[in-house]
């Protein structure tokens, strides 16, 4: 799989971003023993942020338009075991990841939460809402994927790859689609628009880039998933077979333009509680568009207090 290394969603390091201006709030040790940074900020109903990534921090959503929730809701910022600040562990399972949200809940003395999930954390997130379902109030999906790296989000980004570097298209068979991709992606940075699976706009990438200067920061859970994926096959799956099953509110954010984990995955959701919002854009939603994607979010938590 040639195309993991380039990552699509991770491919533009800009999108996996560093520490915040200000330390983390606190953290604790896991049941084994690694330590979960975290940072608590706002007043209102309690919302765990789940990030993306694999392996990308919270600052990134935080700093650039996230904390605007914060007005009207208790947001959780927590960096993933192998993250950001939090520590080193030798077990990235999909459980383990699972085991600390429910631990950093439990420490919080938080009864039930929301989880408020970007891009790959929608795995997390999800398996989460179906082995908690007595602690979470409500499950918030903004661009994310329940099936990493599927054909047929490949098969769009070749696609629209293509149309970018006005190579014509041609049909590709399901063996080959991850070679494919590594070459566009591969033409694509040599023009220095392989940001474009993310948003259209260079300055977004900029802005991101300059929170990524800030502090240095580990990547080892998200190097972890992408370059062993047959020791980590649970990532790979398709959890969206699972959505028919959990029966909580759902809120889905979908970018119109958003080539990360494409336009129409999204369709591939069956939540029997699920409340589909569109908004035209890409990937990063929360900082191109944040009045509709807060708006969207604040509608949702006030129908359910």
């Amino acid at each position: 799989m040639k195309a993991i290394h380039t990552l699509l969603f991770i491919l533009f390091s800009a999108a996996i971003l560093s520490a915040q201006k200000t330390s983390p709030e606190g953290s604790f040790e896991t049941s084994d023993h690694v330590k979960i940074s975290y940072r608590v900020s706002g007043k209102g109903e309690a919302c765990i942020y789940v990030p993306g990534g694999p392996g990308q921090g919270y600052p990134s959503f935080e700093l650039l338009g996230g904390n605007t929730l914060e007005k009207k809701m208790k947001m959780i910022y927590m960096d993933q075991r192998g993250s950001g600040t939090s520590g080193k562990s030798e077990n990235y399972h999909l459980d383990a990841m699972v085991q600390d949200i429910e631990e950093l809940r439990q420490h919080l003395k938080i009864d039930r939460v929301f989880l408020l999930a970007h891009s790959f954390g929608g795995i997390i997130a999800v398996n989460y809402a179906k082995k908690y379902p007595q602690h979470t109030k409500g499950l918030i999906l903004a661009n994310i994927t329940l099936h990493f790296l599927n054909h047929e989000t490949l098969k769009e980004q070749i696609e629209y790859g293509k149309s970018l570097l006005q190579q014509p298209d041609k049909t590709i068979s399901e063996d080959s689609l991850s070679t494919e991709l590594s070459k566009v992606s591969s033409a694509l940075r040599k023009k220095r628009i392989g940001y474009k699976f993310l948003t259209e706009d260079i300055e977004t990438i900029k802005k991101t880039d300059e929170i990524d200067s800030l502090h240095p920061r580990i990547i080892d859970f998200g190097m972890a998933v992408i370059s062993k994926p047959k020791e980590f096959p649970e990532y790979y799956a398709d959890y969206a077979s699972i959505t028919k099953d959990i029966r909580l509110p759902v809120l889905i954010i979908t970018g119109t333009k958003d080539k990360a984990v494409g336009t129409q995955h999204y369709k591939t959701f069956h939540f029997p509680d699920q409340k589909v919002v569109p908004i035209e854009g890409g990937h990063l939603l929360y900082y191109e568009k944040n009045r509709e994607f807060v708006d969207a979010v604040w509608s949702f938590i006030n129908l359910r207090k």
